[in-house]
């Protein structure tokens, strides 16, 4: 059993919703040694079918998977990251009311304070306009779910999320989580302003958060578009913080970088990511959703993919291209 709050977005054009992050990382480099392990293999796709949106995170030797087939929220678990493939789906939201019943998208699982929230957007079926925030609250939590938010020490934790906050783009807004369930006052943090942000349509979403080596990073989702001169041209890029005065406040440094994350080995559109760790907590691991149809596509044929991150000497996140698909890949250490 759960209850559901809803939340309005102070911009009424709000339609997608993510934010993601993995519990900040103390590690400042992982060595060879760690990264060539003798764990299980796995081959993407890790899900085949409604793959959209992925989010995973491992706790009490579960790997957990969230996606949606577009009208619910689904969960299901598995020791393995291949094990995933074939693990059973269970529904844990649908509705048929209406101003909640479709275009369901990105859910998420967050802990605070011994209990277990799942967020995601939806809407109407007629169109987008309606799409807003929603959050099922569990009336008791499983144990050591990570505790995956975007924090900070001295400034607590943020709702990261895509908004029209600086007139017709679509742009990053952050805003204080004052409890799971409610938020402060939004501040835009990025707009899209150069032309590889702008490709097929200027977008910035789905956000997810990133840390390590001290640093914060935000990975977002950009360029849109179809047609054979387009293709699919969702690419994924980096944000990154030097929080000096809360990340809303102007003097906090951005830099983008991007794009990290494109097209590669038959996977179209790699994008709408976030990251969980390693079994044995010595490893960050990307998944995201791709589609093998170049001409672009926004439904069940999406599926999701899993991949390891590295980081470079200075720390910078290093984003390998999505294999192909049945390639046989080492598994998260710990396995």
């Amino acid at each position: 059993m759960h209850r559901e709050t809803s939340w309005r977005s102070p911009f009424a054009r709000t339609w997608t919703l993510y934010f993601s992050a993995v519990r900040r990382n103390t590690i400042n480099q992982l060595s060879d040694a760690m990264m060539h392990n003798n764990a299980a293999t796995y081959s993407n796709p890790i899900r085949a079918v409604d793959g959209s949106g992925p989010f995973i995170v491992y706790t009490g030797g579960y790997y957990y998977l969230l996606t949606t087939s577009w009208t619910d929220v689904e969960i299901s678990r598995a020791t393995t990251l291949n094990g995933l493939k074939i693990s059973t789906k269970k529904v844990v939201y649908s509705t048929t009311t209406a101003s909640r019943c479709c275009n369901v998208w990105s859910p998420e699982v967050h802990y605070f304070s011994g209990t277990w929230y799942i967020y995601y957007t939806a809407g109407e079926t007629t169109d987008l306009n309606g799409q807003q925030i929603h959050v099922l609250t569990g009336k008791s939590s499983p144990p050591n779910i990570p505790r995956t938010f975007l924090r900070t020490t001295a400034f607590g934790n943020y709702l990261v999320h895509s908004c029209f906050g600086s007139g017709s783009l679509q742009s990053l807004c952050i805003e204080p989580l004052t409890t799971p369930t409610s938020i402060g006052t939004a501040h835009v943090i990025s707009t899209p302003a150069s032309a590889w942000e702008e490709h097929g349509g200027s977008v910035n979403e789905a956000p997810a958060a990133l840390y390590y080596g001290g640093k914060t990073y935000l990975t977002f989702s950009a360029r849109w578009g179809y047609g054979a001169d387009v293709l699919f041209c969702r690419k994924l890029f980096l944000l990154a913080f030097c929080i000096l005065e809360g990340p809303n406040m102007s003097n906090s440094h951005r830099t983008k970088i991007g794009p990290v994350l494109s097209s590669a080995n038959g996977n179209y559109g790699p994008g709408s990511n976030g990251f969980f760790t390693s079994p044995d907590g010595t490893q960050i691991w990307n998944t995201f959703n791709a589609d093998a149809n170049s001409a672009g596509a926004c439904d069940s044929t999406r599926y999701t993919m899993a991949e390891v991150m590295t980081f470079s000497s200075a720390g910078v996140p290093q984003f390998a291209a999505p294999q192909a698909l049945g390639a046989t890949l080492a598994g998260p250490s710990g396995e």
